[in-house]
């Protein structure tokens, strides 16, 4: 089992804007934002040396989440696919993708074209998924939605594997004799798991190459991680767990305009002091999002993190 980042070394990634537009985050630019504006920030990351770009999965929104959630949602393995085009290095992370909407073959097939076409660059985020609606509408049911996880995370390790006839034997799945090809570029793909419910934790613990945390609050993390790493030694469970963080709010610089209070802003080196500490709490890679108003803005924060702050997040 091999990790996707160096050891010991902080790495950073991003969720893309424009392609999610939950009125929780999205910045009132992407309204109106197109797909020439979603690859100018992929290009920007990529060059910047981010690790990762991510996107969201939702396949339909209920009216009465429209709200919040918004209905903008674009498919994570068609966007992936799109940016791996256009992308040279950085990874592509679905962040999370429920799978457990799909039959696993079906799945497999997506990512599994995604990794080959991309040169091996697929990190596959995982999750539970929360709209009731979502699940009722694809016929899956959503009371049993960790179960249904759980084993489609083990038909996943056989899907996703190097043989062109994968064999697996569930309660829910069962497949053999069935040829898919072209099979992923990286011999073993890795899995993160989304979340922070105690079933979650678990879940990362027990069947994750890596964990992507719900948004906990820097002071929640140290528990989080201790409880998994006890898990993980319970189950038997040996290799690398990636932890990840998701940061607070950044501006590179001191802004001129109001970015709101709980906005990390100043000088690069002080920025890169302040993101240093998720090292420190054991995290290895950490997922910034920048404020802006405009595309321009963001790239030219992409651009600044990576040339100013960047280069002290491992002094």
């Amino acid at each position: 089992m091999a990790r996707v980042f160096t050891e010991g070394r902080l790495a950073y990634g991003m969720q893309l804007p424009v392609q999610s537009q939950s009125t929780l985050y999205a910045e009132p630019w992407e309204g109106a934002a197109a797909a020439a504006d979603l690859a100018e920030v992929a290009r920007a990351a990529d060059r910047a040396g981010f690790g990762y770009l991510a996107t969201c999965d939702h396949v339909a929104i209920p009216r009465r989440l429209a709200g919040p959630m918004g209905t903008v949602w674009y498919d994570p393995v068609a966007t992936l696919a799109y940016l791996a085009g256009i992308t040279e290095h950085v990874r592509l992370l679905s962040h999370v993708a429920i799978v457990g909407l799909r039959h696993p073959l079906a799945t497999a097939k997506q990512y599994a074209t995604l990794d080959h076409l991309s040169g091996g660059r697929l990190i596959l985020g995982v999750g539970a998924g929360h709209v009731t609606e979502e699940f009722e509408a694809l016929g899956v049911d959503f009371g049993r939605r960790g179960a249904v996880l759980d084993e489609t995370l083990d038909a996943l390790r056989a899907a996703l594997g190097p043989e062109e006839y994968p064999e697996f034997e569930g309660e829910r799945f069962s497949f053999k004799d069935l040829g898919q090809l072209p099979r992923p570029a990286q011999a073993r793909i890795p899995v993160w798991v989304g979340g922070s419910s105690p079933a979650a934790v678990r879940r990362a613990a027990v069947r994750g190459d890596g964990w992507l945390p719900q948004g906990d609050p820097r002071d929640e993390l140290p528990a989080q991680i201790a409880r998994i790493r006890q898990l993980r030694e319970a189950a038997g469970v040996d290799g690398p767990l990636e932890i990840g963080a998701i940061t607070e709010a950044l501006y590179v610089g001191e802004p001129a305009w109001d970015t709101g209070r709980r906005t990390l802003t100043g000088k690069a080196e002080a920025l890169a002091e302040s993101l240093r500490a998720y090292r420190a709490l054991g995290v290895d890679q950490i997922q910034v999002r920048f404020r802006s108003r405009d595309r321009a803005e963001l790239t030219n924060q992409i651009t600044a993190f990576g040339a100013e702050v960047a280069p002290h997040l491992n002094d």
